[in-house]
């Protein structure tokens, strides 16, 4: 199995949490835009139907935004960890070339997979690092 590590993990993959509240902000704001709307229309004027259903179509649609960019961070998630999995036990080599050795563990945090050595040694991994089979 070749590791391509070409791809890397966007920063804040894992923040979903910060995203998904700001998102449920948004979603709570436009929840509460459209009962605003709907309490203080003019009686002699009242909504027109298609708008309402148009309104609340709208209201759908970012639910499901909202629970389609949850699904997509818990797969960036699992990708990474399959990343990670892969290259423990292998030889790295950092982008300058200055630090080398064998993985030990690997972690996953905002910034990306960090390769820790047998020596305690942490090693980003992205662009430049060079990942080869154990001696």
């Amino acid at each position: 199995m070749t590791v391509d590590m070409t791809t890397t993990i966007p920063a804040g993959a894992n923040s979903s949490t910060t995203q998904t509240s700001k998102t449920a902000v948004d979603y709570q704001s436009f929840l509460k835009l459209l009962i605003a709307e709907m309490k203080n229309q003019d009686p002699t004027k009242p909504m027109d139907s298609t708008q309402y259903v148009a309104q609340l179509a709208t209201f759908s649609q970012v639910e499901q935004s909202v629970q389609t960019n949850t699904k997509l961070d818990q797969i960036m998630s699992s990708s990474a960890l399959s990343q990670a999995d892969a290259i423990i036990g292998r030889n790295i080599t950092s982008a300058d070339g200055k630090t080398s050795g064998t993985v030990a563990s690997v972690t996953l945090s905002s910034s990306g997979l960090v390769a820790v050595l047998q020596d305690g040694t942490k090693v980003p991994v992205g662009e430049g690092v060079s990942i080869k089979p154990a001696s």
